[in-house]
């Protein structure tokens, strides 16, 4: 396995540094008080539009798509750096179009929509001038098993009528967010795997409610945020399903693959930025008469920080150059591993930071507390580590049956 980086990855992530450096950490605290300053959650900073306007002149736009028709035509490996490098603030990645859940939506849509359904919704997308949301995840089963979803695509005609409830549907109560990727059951009669589909719902149809916010760790993510949604008898054309009926469990597994890279990068880079933190911090200040950073203690964390940073890179890379090189089916382990592994790590690291800042580390005056709550989401986002750990270990030990 070649992990090198290719000449137009590092060059992209010089521009990308730089970017970071000029751009976005001197505006985080101008960011966040736009918002505060705004009185509104749902506000977005007219600083949004300024730095992606300048992302877009410099071609740092779209890179996360391997498919040079729609983005830069960059392998997994080498994006993933890139990815990490946007992690390393919550709002930078949608600077670059490369933010979640909109690259999974636009993957989707470029592999399996079709040519209609690519010039309504995917270049808006690509073009950073609508935002989108996925509706899977379900209140009243566990949504960990997609084959327990209930909410029913109906068909009626030259039509389907929609109706279940959602929540945690990232991003679905943005201003911008136009589109929604609908997932529930059209095939109720099928085997377990095929009974499910996925149908592009736009967000202005009559019988969608946005019943709340859902905070995540007391945190209200604002026009980021995941909503619960109702959906009531909301009718879409059938030519909004996407890839056929059925195709649901499908696609929703292929979006998983690449989409897993990427956050699992991102985690990555917010786990580099908060040992950054711990060691700046702890080289600042003292006790007892010792620099901070030069008790144990504070030497072991910051060791096993950088051990388990580049345990989880490594594995990460793993994982794209088998994606890049033989395929999904052949790194579902790794898939798997990624999720649980990466986030077990960022959490250390961030846990630790947040212990060398003392009680600034809990408060809004650093990113940490942030990152803490976000990682611990991630233990459940994407299906939780049990689900992966379940997977991981049968395919163990199917290998000796």
């Amino acid at each position: 396995m070649d992990f090198n980086y290719s000449q137009k990855s590092l060059e992209l992530q010089e521009k990308m540094i730089k970017f970071f450096d000029e751009y976005i950490f001197p505006n985080e605290d101008a960011y966040e008080k736009a918002i505060v300053d705004s009185g509104d959650p749902l506000h977005i900073p007219d600083l949004l539009d300024e730095l992606k306007q300048k992302a877009r002149e410099e071609n740092l736009w779209n890179l996360f798509l391997p498919d040079s028709e729609y983005g830069a035509g960059l392998t997994n490996v080498e994006y993933a750096p890139l990815a990490e490098i946007t992690g390393q603030s919550w709002w930078a990645p949608e600077v670059f179009n490369c933010s979640a859940p909109d690259t999974g939506n636009m993957e989707i849509l470029a592999e399996f929509g079709t040519p209609e359904q690519k010039e309504q919704w995917l270049n808006p997308l690509l073009n950073g001038e609508i935002r989108s949301c996925f509706a899977m995840t379900e209140p009243n089963v566990a949504s960990s098993d997609a084959t327990n979803i209930s909410s029913s695509i109906v068909s009626d005609g030259d039509n389907y009528v929609i109706n279940g409830t959602k929540w945690w549907t990232s991003n679905a109560i943005n201003p911008r967010a136009k589109i929604c990727i609908f997932m529930g059951i059209t095939n109720p009669d099928d085997p377990p795997y095929t009974r499910q589909s996925q149908v592009l719902v736009p967000m202005d149809s009559e019988g969608i409610t946005i019943v709340r916010p859902m905070h995540v760790y007391g945190y209200d993510d604002g026009y980021t945020g995941h909503p619960e949604l109702k959906f009531e008898n909301v009718i879409v054309p059938k030519t909004n399903i996407i890839g056929g009926e059925g195709m649901g469990f499908k696609i929703a597994q292929a979006r998983l693959g690449p989409g897993r890279i990427h956050h699992c990068m991102r985690t990555i880079g917010m786990a580099e930025r908060a040992l950054e933190l711990m060691i700046k911090r702890t080289m600042s200040r003292e006790t007892f008469g010792t620099k901070i950073s030069d008790h144990g203690v504070v030497q072991d964390w910051i060791a096993r920080s950088r051990i388990k940073i580049e345990e989880a890179r490594l594995l990460t890379l793993k994982t794209a150059w088998l994606i890049d090189n033989v395929g999904k089916e052949q790194a579902k382990i790794e898939i798997s591993a990624i999720k649980v592994g990466v986030i077990e790590a960022a959490s250390y690291v961030i846990d630790k930071a947040i212990q060398a800042h003392g009680a600034m580390g809990l408060s809004q005056d650093t990113p940490l507390a942030r990152m803490a709550a976000g990682a611990r989401t991630l233990r459940i986002a994407d299906g939780p580590d049990e689900v992966h750990l379940r997977s991981i270990a049968r395919r163990e030990i199917n290998k000796h049956s």
